[in-house]
């Protein structure tokens, strides 16, 4: 553990006592560049939450329920205790582990002012002290860091936008007008992309540019990033109204505001708490990101388009399922090749939308398993194989999960695959008042499960972007209603309740769904929501077991299959056809 003993050296010469280590990088997003990814470095985990605390006589990495096994696997555990990241957070830990006087480091530019103010809290608990360090003492030590990533920023179309940038400026500024406030920062890439209908290739998986914003009251926008990184027909998108600015220019920006004593909103839940500092002599607002919930609710553009992906995406999904029920010897690594191959076939495919998950028998078990050379398992009969991908379109980002029984399946775990799949159908079917949010719907899913005395330990549904990220907030299906937002028509989510039986076999069944309007019954007061499915792929039937099933339920998934073979028929060929029309087969 090099990287250990050399960031001890270094916080030793810097005074320091200790220091917190996140897995996130200036914008808290789920997927970082690999100059941001210091976790890694420091522990190995290549988990995507997470976060560590380094003290000179000991140290521990917080992991959440989706990370319990993988960890193992990758951090020495004589270097690091392992905690839970929810159950026994890290301000806890900072708050016991601290003695009186002691000095703890963190950088402000990786912590949001959420997260700082815990902090901050267990160090005078434990009567310790906190220290801001926006000289990283952890970059001090890592001597081949990588570059940050500066790749082109490019015009979103319009034709797969469903809105102008200038129509979304002027709404943005408008709202913040009616809200009585001068300006917001903007520190999610996804909100900078969103509003000014831009992408760019900084990150793995999410087609974004890296960068801030300030949006202003009069609907222009300063944008933070390398002017050389947007070409002339980026800038002619952009159009009156924008000004492009280094990154270095960023705090200054933020410094005048503070001077003029400008009314500003920061989502304190994202950003920096370095943002919060520059703004000294503001008025603070902290509420919500003010892109987030427009950017959630898909115009009907974005919604055709999302229609239209998942079509192209179910019928990759259908020509991987037919070749691997034709092979005999297969392993997990390549399996995940393959369907990526299918879907490279496909109109507007700009690339995988998160790492595939692919694990075989008991490694289907490690919710975010990733197969590596020295993990890859063959499937082999008796297994089940939980595959879990997803495909970035120009029109449309797609997430699915299929477990597969690999030659047949035995009574428990076709039970628990039931199981599962009820909950699945229980939340798919369900009809709520408008202002429900998703943690209220959230027992729908898992209802089964609890009677059986099982559960999962992940959540039950995330938010879905339109090209942009897989993992879209604000709204989410989970356990924890904190701050929950109210589900509302265009929002994408995911349903994906599973089960995990450590060392044996993972079970997770997932679609993405849209809400959308319900009709008013007779005597009904309030205004209805459901959920649409955009997901468009076979449930492997042989792991049904139909005495579990009710009648309702047993509709349920032949209406699914039915609607699935009847969409991407037309997209096979007549081998493929014929393989659909089979696995479809009302159960």
């Amino acid at each position: 553990m090099t990287a250990l003993a050399d960031l001890r050296r270094e916080l030793a010469n810097r005074g320091l006592d200790g220091f917190v280590v996140p897995r996130a990088d200036e914008h808290q997003g789920e997927y970082v560049a690999p100059s941001a990814r210091r976790l890694t470095f420091l522990t190995g985990f290549t988990g995507s939450a997470g976060m560590a605390v380094v003290l000179q006589g000991r140290a521990a990495i917080f992991v959440d329920g989706r990370y319990t096994l993988q960890v193992r696997h990758e951090v020495d555990e004589s270097a690091f205790e392992i905690r839970h990241l929810i159950d026994e957070p890290p301000p806890k830990w900072v708050a016991d582990a601290l003695t009186a006087g002691q000095k703890l480091g963190f950088d402000p530019w990786l912590h949001t002012v959420d997260q700082v103010e815990a902090l901050r809290a267990a160090c005078l608990k434990a009567g310790a002290e906190l220290i801001s360090c926006p000289d990283n003492p952890l970059d001090a030590v890592w001597a081949d860091r990588p570059a940050p990533p500066a790749s082109p920023v490019r015009p979103h179309d319009i034709t797969h936008a469903g809105k102008s940038a200038q129509d979304k400026r002027a709404e943005l500024a408008a709202q913040l007008a009616a809200d009585r406030l001068d300006a917001a920062v903007l520190t999610d890439p996804s909100s900078l992309a969103w509003l000014l209908n831009l992408r760019g290739a900084d990150v793995d998986f999410v087609p974004l540019p890296l960068g801030f914003a300030i949006a202003h009251a009069d609907s222009s926008v300063q944008v933070f990033l390398a002017p050389d990184r947007l070409d002339s027909a980026t800038l002619a998108h952009l159009g009156s109204g924008i000004t492009i600015l280094p990154p270095t220019a960023f705090a200054g920006a933020l410094n005048a505001l503070g001077r003029a004593g400008r009314r500003v909103r920061i989502d304190q839940t994202f950003a920096p708490q370095a943002v919060l500092t520059a703004l000294a002599g503001a008025a603070i607002d902290r509420g919500p990101d003010p892109c987030a919930l427009p950017r959630a609710c898909k115009n009907t553009v974005e919604l055709a388009g999302s229609r239209a992906a998942h079509r192209r995406d179910g019928a990759a999904i259908v020509r991987f399922l037919a070749w691997l029920a034709a092979q005999d010897d297969i392993d997990e690594l390549t399996a995940a090749e393959r369907l990526e191959s299918f879907r490279r076939q496909g109109e507007l495919y700009r690339g995988p939308s998160f790492p595939t998950i692919a694990g075989a028998g008991p490694n289907g078990a490690i919710v975010h398993y990733h197969s590596t050379l020295s993990t890859n398992r063959r499937l082999e009969p008796g297994q089940l194989f939980l595959l879990d991908s997803g495909g970035q379109y120009l029109d449309g980002t797609t997430d699915v999960t299929r477990t597969i029984a690999i030659g047949g399946a035995d009574a428990q775990q076709r039970r628990a695959f039931t199981l599962v799949l009820k909950g699945h159908i229980a939340l798919d079917s369900a009809v709520f008042p408008a202002g429900t949010t998703g943690p209220q719907l959230d027992v729908l899913a898992r209802q089964h499960l609890w009677r059986a005395g099982l559960d999962y330990d992940h959540g039950t549904g995330h938010g879905v972007g339109s090209f942009l990220s897989v993992h879209e907030g604000p709204q989410r299906i989970g356990k924890q209603g904190h701050a929950a937002v109210a589900l509302m028509p265009g929002m994408i989510l995911s349903n994906e309740p599973g089960y995990y039986k450590t060392g044996a076999f993972g079970i997770r069944i997932e679609n993405l769904v849209v809400v959308s309007e319900r009709p008013m019954p007779d005597g009904g007061e309030k205004p209805l929501l459901g959920f649409d499915t955009l997901t468009l792929a076979p449930i492997d039937r042989t792991l049904i077991e139909p005495s579990l099933l009710e009648p309702s339920e047993r509709a349920w998934i032949n209406a699914y299959h039915a609607r699935v073979a009847a969409l991407l028929a037309p997209l096979l060929n007549p081998a493929e056809q014929a393989w659909l029309a089979a696995a479809t087969y009302p159960v």
